[in-house]
């Protein structure tokens, strides 16, 4: 695989799991894992992270 088909396919896994981070948001969808409830701040803070790392990558994907 090509760096510039691995980033555009790297930016679309990330922005997949910013909007499913922000749809966790709005929805108020509960996440639980091994019986912990996870807080919505995470969500927030990921999503963030998630959306940093999408763009960092389309853009590098152009050059």
């Amino acid at each position: 695989m090509k760096g510039r088909t691995y980033l555009r396919v790297t930016g679309a896994v990330f922005f997949l799991i910013a909007a499913l981070h922000l749809a966790r948001l709005f929805y108020a969808w509960e996440a639980v894992i091994g019986g912990f409830s996870v807080p919505f701040w995470f969500s927030g803070v990921a999503a963030v992270v998630a959306g940093a790392l999408t763009y960092q990558a389309f853009r590098l994907g152009r050059e």
